[in-house]
């Protein structure tokens, strides 16, 4: 009997509360699929990268569980208190509470497996989908393998059943202490808004909205954690004040009889919205927190995204390049190498050479936007101190500045497919890497050259842009390129080769030529550009910087793809779980409410509101509500966003507007918004209306 009480009680849960059992589903799915990743990775095979997805996905499981089970334990509690009545009843009419707790655990564990069991199924499929779109971000061609993994699924169902759980536990704990005048009174604790200190609690509004001001006002000059740290603090507690700052000034406003609340149903709309916020205050405030992380995480992982797309590429141009510390290399054991794994077109090596000056890295620290003022002083002239301990110890640039002959850039150039240019014997020209063209390009007016005899000058011929492969080889952000006869006054700095092959290199490749040692002892096996006797380098990026003596760019392209995947994917599995978690809780609670609303509305009908007008206030309603979190939320992370994309956009020089990753993650979202917000639209219509006739 109290197994099929539980069945038809679970039955009707599962309509009236449809939207939270989908986004349970979606979580289950989404929760298995990329636990997967963990245990069933099929790309980990072909990248040693000491297990950075599984980490990844591990540190984002772990704080989606947190999210989910305080959206079970919320979803238990609000369920339990709209059935309170119900239950009240039945100990009225001589069931016990530890009956009644056993029939409702059954009922959530009922709705909870139903929504575990069809997740699980698309959780398979979407784990398909995941892998192809993995596969095809590292250039690899995926096969369609459906596998079940005994890991996958005991991690999954820890996961989700302990944080079903530890609510019912909670739920069972609090349902314990309840007699049946509290379950009776339960449903109608929070339907009165309580409106007390309201004068005083409208000041909250004013003194948030500055804080959030101030925040956008100051939060680009935080220097240290510290103050980082004491803003973020004082934000989240301005969060949950702005609300209780909002409500109140809507109550003291209509109090006062404001002179737009009598116009349409703003009355009706003011009274109905300041309600709901004063009830779910602190949930409201929890809500534009997730959205807000939401955001964040979509913006960062859309910026790495728009870099593996179109910044990457440009990374490695040469099929393969050598660096070694002594310029007079044969590179014969590398050659060896390449010969063997792949068919060779063309091999060229070449020296880079100093002056023993650094004038053109004085110039670059100077005059980048990167560095701002930090290595200038007061007067704008360059503090030669700072910029020589810069030099000497965070390896931006050589020690010295770096130089190339023209006939070594012209067989580069043409190695890489660009036309060959030439210079006079009293001409330089500069090479810089693309994203830093618009701030060097006046580079000449500044840069004084000596020529082949030391006493003229060279004038500059002019600044090229194409990848060239400036994070360490051919210089660092920049190279200088000089006549031919202007390298006998200086000394060779290091050695390159540079090789163009046939078809794709094979896998593997540049662990071979990491393996190999020279006579000096030599070890490239760490991935790094080692300590190079004060001539190694990595160039100006310091968000995504891979410097490294040996370059495949086959083997390197799909590794460092694998790489930035590992906190793509993760970013967008926190936000999108945490939009839809957030969005239930609005729609769960609007839909709950349609009883209650619709006694309401009737009174407008029998007042003259036709239909039509009816839906129309429903819809302003929902607007208000769903808009109110999304919209803090937008405002909050906005300067945050706006800030670290500028930065990124200046680092990694992505061809994009720095807005545009904050435009984009709002658009992304806002689609799952409006999912929501017209599912829960059509419901509540129904419900009123069905409930009408």
């Amino acid at each position: 009997m109290f197994g099929k009480l539980a069945f038809r009680n679970m039955k009707r849960s599962a309509r009236d509360y449809l939207v939270y059992i989908l986004t349970m589903t979606v979580v289950t799915a989404l929760m298995y699929a990329f636990n997967s990743l963990i245990f069933q990775n099929d790309v980990n095979q072909y990248f040693e990268l000491e297990a950075i997805m599984e980490v990844m996905i591990g540190l984002a499981t772990f704080f989606i569980v947190l999210i989910v089970a305080w959206l079970i334990n919320y979803m238990v509690r609000f369920m339990l208190e709209k059935r309170s009545g119900e239950f009240g009843i039945y100990l009225l009419l001589g069931m016990k509470k530890k009956m009644i707790a056993r029939i409702y655990m059954r009922e959530n564990i009922l709705l909870g497996g139903l929504s575990f069991l069809i997740g699980l199924v698309f959780g398979i499929l979407l784990r398909q989908v995941l892998l192809a779109v993995m596969f095809s971000m590292v250039r690899m061609e995926y096969h369609l393998k459906i596998s079940f993994h005994y890991w996958t699924i005991l991690m999954t169902i820890l996961c989700y059943a302990g944080c079903y759980l530890l609510a019912l536990f909670r739920c069972k704990r609090k349902f314990k202490k309840m007699n049946i005048h509290d379950l009776m009174d339960e449903k109608r604790r929070n339907e009165e808004i309580k409106e007390n200190g309201e004068g005083f609690k409208r000041l909250f509004l004013p003194l948030s909205i500055l804080f959030i001001l101030s925040f956008w006002a100051v939060f680009s000059g935080l220097s240290n954690a510290g103050e980082i740290a004491l803003f973020l603090i004082g934000l989240v507690v301005t969060i949950y004040l702005f609300y209780m700052g909002l409500s109140a000034w809507i109550i003291c406003y209509v109090r006062k009889k404001g002179n737009r609340i009598y116009q349409g149903q703003n009355l009706f709309l003011l009274r109905q919205f300041a309600s709901k916020v004063r009830t779910m205050q602190f949930t409201m405030g929890t809500l534009t927190a997730l959205f807000t992380l939401a955001l964040m995480g979509a913006s960062i992982a859309l910026m790495f995204s728009d870099y593996e797309n179109t910044v990457l590429e440009e990374k490695f141009p040469f099929d393969i390049q050598v660096n070694s510390v002594e310029p007079m290399d044969d590179f014969a054991d590398e050659i060896e190498v390449i010969e063997e794994n792949t068919e060779v077109q063309k091999l060229y090596s070449y020296q880079i050479y100093t002056d023993n000056q650094n004038q053109v890295n004085s110039w670059m620290v100077t005059h980048l936007r990167a560095w701002g003022t930090m290595y200038q002083n007061k007067d704008g002239s360059p503090n030669a101190k700072k910029i020589e301990k810069m030099l000497e110890s965070e390896g931006v640039y050589c020690t010295y500045d770096t130089y190339m002959g023209i006939t070594d850039y012209n067989e580069l150039r043409e190695m890489l497919g660009y036309d060959k240019t030439a210079i006079n014997d009293g001409e330089y020209l500069v090479h810089i890497k693309p994203r830093l063209y618009e701030e060097v390009k006046d580079i000449g007016k500044d840069l004084q050259i000596a020529d082949a005899t030391g006493e003229g000058k060279l004038s500059c011929a002019g600044v090229f842009r194409e990848p060239f492969s400036q994070d360490g080889h051919n210089g660092g952000d920049y190279v200088v390129v000089v006549p031919d006869q202007v390298l006998e006054r200086m000394t060779p700095y290091y050695a390159e080769l540079a090789a163009d092959i046939k078809g794709e290199a094979p896998l593997g490749l540049n662990k071979k030529l990491d393996a190999l040692t020279d006579d000096e002892g030599r070890d490239s096996t760490s991935h790094v550009v080692p300590e190079l006797e004060g001539n190694s380098c990595c160039g100006s990026d310091n968000i995504i910087s891979y410097a490294a003596v040996n370059l495949v760019r086959d083997n390197l392209i799909p590794e460092v793809k694998f790489m930035l995947a590992s906190l793509i994917i993760p970013l967008f599995y926190i936000g999108l779980v945490f939009v839809c978690v957030a969005v239930t809780v609005l729609s769960v609670q609007q839909l709950s409410d349609s009883a209650k609303y619709k006694f309401r509305y009737d009174v407008l009908a029998k007042l003259g509101l036709e239909r039509e007008q009816i839906h129309r206030l429903i819809r302003k309603q929902l607007g208000a509500y769903y808009l109110c979190p999304a919209a803090l939320a937008i405002i909050i992370s906005g300067k945050m966003i706006l800030s670290m994309s500028k930065g990124f956009v200046i680092m990694t020089g992505v061809p994009v507007i720095s807005s545009s990753f904050f435009v984009k993650s709002i658009a992304l979202f806002f689609g799952i918004y409006a999912v929501y917000y017209v599912v829960t639209y059509i419901g509540f219509v129904r419900n009123v209306d069905e409930k009408g006739r």
